[in-house]
């Protein structure tokens, strides 16, 4: 019954990469189709995925951190991560050339820092969390937050130099050290529940969704209270990703536990209908798929010349074609591969 349920596990974390890839297609789509707003529905479901589906990867980025650790008997899983994270660095800079809001490279320091805290408590983890916000707020104070930025094309003058790298790695980037570290040692807290357990399931869902409708309606609340107030004092109760404030942190955390803990309770009855087995393989491979979305999916919608001024629903419908095509693909290509191009590529360049 154990091997039942740790093959239920993995395979849930594997269906919760695929949503949280499905979420970051849909973002990422929005920004390079130029999506124009609107107030209805679909404009506020994208909005309210907006740096929650990429912070969902984060944390099961760390979930995947504190397994490998918890499964290793010496410290070989610390050698491969820094391997692993060495070249997250190089794909994430050649990627960040193609497109400037990459996340790889970030990864990379994420997982840097992230191995050194692998030993820690998980309340020396939550101590941490809570001193990344810190670090990012005092930052805010002392530095200029639009330094580097051109707003009007959201294009970042000085990244290439070394003042500028660092700024926009740590400070004020897309996903900055500061405060998204938070993300990465909230899944290693995960990592050492019982995932498996449907009580443990059934918290993250519970603690997901009150934390999400809580945190959104403090938000809500504090900006009405302060209404007329200057508008920068208004984004310390904002829950947008730019910049990422506390309450923002606190979005993501929740919105990610609750995709977990969905994913989680729900994948051993979505094997038993014969579907996880088609959506599984693309849960393995996001990190490929990730690529593709940007080479392949932005690489065709320019051939169709549809960078800016699409609708929501054209959006909507081109990710929706896309994410179609990547699940169908990657259940062909595991039928012959055990895994994704670019993770052989990082297999055999790193031996991880």
């Amino acid at each position: 019954m154990s091997g039942i349920q740790e093959k239920s596990r993995l395979d849930g974390l594997d269906l919760a990469r695929l949503v949280a890839f499905v979420g970051m297609v849909i973002v990422n789509f929005n920004v390079v189709m130029g999506g124009e707003p609107d107030s209805g529905v679909l404009s506020l479901f994208i909005k309210a995925l907006e740096g929650r589906a990429a912070a969902t990867f984060v944390v099961l980025a760390g979930i995947g951190l504190g397994l490998a650790v918890k499964n290793d008997k010496g410290n070989q899983s610390v050698t491969d991560t820094i391997k692993r994270a060495l070249f997250l660095l190089v794909l994430g800079l050649l990627n960040t050339l193609i497109f400037d809001a990459d996340i790889l490279h970030y990864y990379a320091f994420y997982f840097l820092f992230g191995v050194l805290c692998l030993r820690l408590s998980s309340v020396y983890l939550l101590f941490l969390m809570g001193l990344t916000n810190i670090a990012f707020f005092i930052m805010l104070l002392v530095f200029d937050y639009d330094a580097g930025w051109n707003w009007a094309d959201y294009s970042y003058v000085d990244f290439w130099t070394l003042a500028g790298f660092a700024r926009n790695l740590f400070f004020n980037g897309w996903h900055p050290v500061f405060p998204w570290l938070s993300f990465l040692l909230w899944g290693i807290v995960l990592s050492r529940l019982a995932l498996e357990k449907r009580n443990t399931q059934n918290a993250l869902i519970i603690c997901g969704v009150f934390g999400y409708v809580g945190v959104e309606s403090l938000s809500i609340f504090c900006t009405s209270l302060f209404r007329g107030a200057d508008p920068e004092l208004l984004l310390l109760f904002a829950t947008g990703p730019v910049p990422p404030f506390p309450l923002y942190i606190a979005a993501g955390i929740s919105m990610a536990s609750l995709v977990v803990g969905l994913c989680l309770k729900s994948a051993m009855g979505l094997d038993k209908l014969g579907i996880l087995r088609i959506l599984r393989p693309a849960g393995r491979q996001t990190l490929s798929l990730y690529i593709g979305h940007i080479v392949v999916g932005m690489g065709t919608l320019e051939a169709l010349g549809m960078l800016g001024g699409q609708s929501v629903i054209s959006v909507l419908t081109a990710a929706s074609l896309f994410c179609g095509a990547a699940i169908i693909y990657a259940y062909f290509y595991a039928r012959r591969f055990k895994r994704g191009p670019i993770e052989t590529l990082m297999r055999k360049v790193t031996g991880f």
